[in-house]
């Protein structure tokens, strides 16, 4: 599927499932040429179409396009720069994992043996100013290991090797964030232990392919 078609079906995957609201949220990849494509600001993402995407090079400047680049586009710019394994930039507010920015601190617990496999630590960055270099300075520390981000009193961010890859990430990001705070309202969830966490540690690579230094 060509690059903007998939911008365009998880743009509305996005807004289907709740994971933002009004004009919320942004959905970038990088192209062969190293070029980003990335949603228009000012669009409803369960409206957008082909023409609502804008193309720009790596510093920001448009090349292709209609309309005023995202205020976000910081953000996407700077995980390409930092992050030659990106090619996928989600940026959403979905409302559990937001929730649990409001209340957590550096990182989540780890819970959920899938989740850690696939998204690492998750870390809760700092609170930043939207669309201003403190939202790069607040992901900075974490930014190599992490596919997974929350940014504290604003959002979420996920990178993936495809849009549908860092589309499946905020996905899966959510559905954590949500039976983790059922879970809270029950009781004190059980977190894994770090014997737990070792085990899995000692067959990530030979059972799962993942390497271990992707997870922290």
């Amino acid at each position: 599927m060509p690059v903007k078609e998939e911008i365009v079906k998880v743009c509305h995957l996005v807004y289907q499932n709740k994971f933002v609201a009004a004009y919320d949220g942004n959905i970038s990849a990088l192209t062969e040429n190293n070029s980003v494509m990335i949603t228009r600001s000012g669009i409803c993402k369960g409206e957008v179409t082909i023409s609502d995407i804008i193309e720009t090079d790596l510093n920001g400047n448009k090349i292709s396009g209609e309309g005023k680049i995202s205020t976000e586009n910081k953000l996407h710019l700077y995980i390409y720069n930092k992050r030659k394994d990106a090619k996928a930039v989600v940026h959403c507010h979905p409302v559990f994992a937001t929730a649990l920015g409001l209340v957590e601190n550096k990182y989540l617990d780890i819970f959920f043996p899938e989740v850690f496999l696939t998204l690492g630590k998750i870390p809760v960055c700092e609170y930043a100013t939207p669309s201003t270099q403190e939202v790069t300075d607040s992901i900075a520390e974490f930014i190599e290991t992490s596919n997974a981000l929350i940014l504290k009193n604003h959002g979420a961010v996920t990178i993936g090797s495809s849009v549908m890859d860092a589309y499946y990430k905020m996905e899966k990001l959510e559905h954590a964030a949500k039976t983790i705070l059922f879970a809270k309202l029950l009781g004190s969830p059980r977190k894994l232990s770090d014997e737990d966490i070792n085990k899995l540690l000692s067959i990530a690579e030979s059972t799962y392919g993942i390497k271990t230094d992707k997870l922290f």
